[in-house]
């Protein structure tokens, strides 16, 4: 897939026939990609090792329901920061600023812009706010302790490019399964 190529004209269709349905089944919708979100987050805290490996993966429900709908991924993150702070707490950090943000950020770019390169660097921007915000506000040590908690540019545009590049793979995962997913949700 190309980075500057224009998004397919039917996620703008399928948004429109997923706002028709009634208001039930978009909350039971919204409770089910929070419900998964929440498992996939968890992971790293319940399976040490693997679970690491399978927590990145929360983004992707959080990512559907906001291509689908702006105010159900909104929701689903909302929804899984809280039941994150219920069941594994030590992730209510993670989720929030990275994982749940980046599938916020990226979804909203679907809803507002027809690029490629537009919602990338728009997920690439909310991951690295979320990152800095966690590394320099709240001295979270995100990335371990290579980075300590004074302010660095280098860091900053070392965060930024990593962010772009994971932006990257997500903007095409979730174009991979929003085709695959638009007819069980459409």
């Amino acid at each position: 897939m190309g980075y500057v190529n224009a998004i397919p004209d039917d996620i703008r269709s399928v948004q429109f026939a997923f706002c028709k349905h009634s208001k039930g089944r978009r909350l039971v919708t919204c409770a089910f990609l929070a419900c998964m979100a929440t498992i996939l987050q968890a992971a790293g805290g319940f399976l040490p090792g693997i679970g690491y490996m399978i927590s990145p993966f929360a983004t992707l429900p959080i990512l559907i329901g906001a291509m689908f709908a702006l105010r159900m991924g909104v929701l689903s993150y909302s929804l899984t920061t809280l039941l994150l702070l219920i069941l594994v707490p030590s992730e209510l950090f993670i989720f929030p600023f990275t994982t749940g943000l980046l599938g916020i950020g990226i979804g909203a770019a679907f809803s507002l812009f027809n690029k490629k390169s537009s919602i990338i660097v728009t997920g690439a921007s909310f991951l690295t706010v979320g990152i800095m915000s966690l590394l320099y506000l709240f001295h979270y040590p995100v990335l371990g302790p290579v980075l300590s908690g004074s302010f660095s540019f280098r860091a900053s545009v070392g965060i930024f490019l990593f962010s772009f590049f994971y932006s990257w793979i997500w903007v095409e995962i979730g174009l991979f399964f929003f085709i695959k997913l638009k007819s069980i949700f459409a």
